[in-house]
């Protein structure tokens, strides 16, 4: 009994959904790049709110600190979501990484260049999250659908906070 409990091997599930399971894998591992493009997001904005400095360090230091706390918590509900369909969830750096089509925030640029490049980084992902829920909902995946246009939401409510921050 010990030894069974002791081993995590991570398997497919297989829940009676009404989505197929080749529908199922096809949302997960999409919602493999969403989690992956939130991860890096997180990364960047509490990068971005522990190293902003100069006169917009106040209100850019609020914003960011709500943005990546929502993050936080979107990225449970993305991997919970995965593994509600039955599929393991990403979990390496790695990974993230490499699925993710964000990138490392520039460091040795103007503050406006980074926020911009984090602005631009928020809509990428609102275009990946967007077709994703695009393909769960053609399968009738109401559940991701839902999740994907909360988080879709979110980005574009924080590119816009960021964009009219640093707007002249």
């Amino acid at each position: 009994m010990t030894q069974t409990v002791l081993q995590n091997e991570i398997t497919e599930l297989t829940p009676k959904s009404g989505v197929k399971v080749d529908q199922r894998r096809s949302i997960a591992n999409a919602l493999g790049d969403v989690l992956a493009d939130a991860f890096r997001l997180f990364i960047n904005t509490q990068g971005l709110h522990w190293n902003v400095e100069g006169p917009m360090f106040y209100s850019l230091h609020k914003i960011t600190e709500s943005q990546y706390e929502s993050l936080g918590e979107s990225l449970d509900r993305i991997a919970e979501r995965i593994r509600a369909l039955g599929l393991p969830a990403p979990e390496s750096i790695d990974e993230y990484k490499s699925r993710s089509v964000v990138e490392d925030l520039p460091r040795k640029v103007e503050l406006q260049a980074r926020v911009e490049r984090l602005v631009h980084d928020y809509e990428q992902a609102v275009i990946r999250a967007t077709r994703t829920a695009e393909l769960a909902e053609e399968v009738g995946d109401i559940r991701s659908v839902d999740l994907l246009t909360r988080q879709v939401g979110d980005y574009e409510e924080s590119a816009w906070m960021l964009r009219a921050t640093i707007a002249s």
